[in-house]
Parts: C-alpha cells; sequence; structure tokens
C-alpha cells in the first residue's frame, strides 16, 4: 500500500518513527513533510496528505500533530477525504471498516509511540466492508459532501 505522510513541527518526531515502521512492514511511503522540529502550519501538510489521497497518489494517509485534531479539521475540507482522529486501535480499524476512513490523524503530545504504532498498524491492515448498511451510510456523506460543494 503507498501512504502519504505529513506532520507539522508537534507531531515532527513521531512522524520519522511511524514512516520507519510502515516501510519495514512493506509498505511504500511519501513524505509530504515537515522535514524539521521548526514551527510550521498544519494546514499545509494536511493539505498535501490529503491532495494526495484524493488524486491517487496514496491509497491511505497519515496525518501527526500536537492533538490531531486540527490536522482531521483541515484534511476533511478537500472533497474525497474522510480523515478521523483515533487514539485507539478499534477507531482505527472500525474508521476503514465501516466509514471508509482514508486518513488517519494522530496525536504525538496525546498518545504514546508503541500505541501510535499500533493504531497505524490497526488503520493500515483495515478494509472498507463495502456492504450493507456501511455502503448505504457513505453515499449519503458523499452525498452530502457534494452537496455542500456547489
Amino acid at each position: 500500500m503507498r501512504v502519504a505522510i505529513g506532520s507539522d513541527h508537534a507531531g515532527f518526531s513521531y512522524k520519522g518513527a511511524l514512516l520507519e515502521m510502515i516501510r519495514e512492514e512493506g509498505h511504500e511511503v511519501i513524505d509530504l513533510g515537515t522535514y524539521s522540529h521548526e514551527p510550521a502550519d498544519y494546514p499545509d501538510y494536511a493539505e498535501k496528505v490529503a491532495l494526495a489521497v484524493r488524486e491517487g497518489t496514496a491509497e491511505r494517509g497519515l496525518l501527526i500533530c500536537g492533538s490531531a485534531v486540527g490536522v482531521s479539521v483541515a484534511a476533511n475540507k478537500v472533497p474525497g477525504v474522510r480523515a478521523g482522529v483515533c487514539h485507539d486501535t478499534y477507531s482505527a480499524h472500525q474508521g476503514v471498516e465501516h466509514d471508509d476512513m482514508n486518513v488517519l490523524c494522530i496525536g504525538e503530545r496525546v498518545i504514546g509511540i508503541e500505541l501510535a504504532r499500533e493504531i497505524v498498524r490497526s488503520f493500515l491492515g483495515a478494509s472498507f466492508s463495502a456492504g450493507g448498511r456501511h455502503l448505504r451510510r457513505l453515499n449519503k456523506v458523499l452525498d452530502l459532501e457534494k452537496q455542500w460543494q456547489r
């Protein structure tokens, strides 16, 4: 799987550790920055990751900031992106299986690195169920998105 990853300065340390883990597990990673601890604005990196997912350059996205909230809000402004804040493994896999979440957002200041690794593994290992109520609900979400793009 091809994964786009990005962070601001508050998520930079985890970005490096998670990028390495994702590669070690056989996935291709597209590193979209930031590349240092220097102050950086999270919307810039959320947009880069979201566009990579929207345009098909990456199948999934991973965003890291201090809390995960800012990158989630920003990424969800890009049509076609379904970003979720997940600080537990259940939400990470259920978000994909039930909601077709395609961008995972985690907060470096909220969880430890080992839990972050487990969450990323759950996210990357999950697949959308594409059945019954989940597909019906996803289609309703997509209809909302189209309605408000006008």
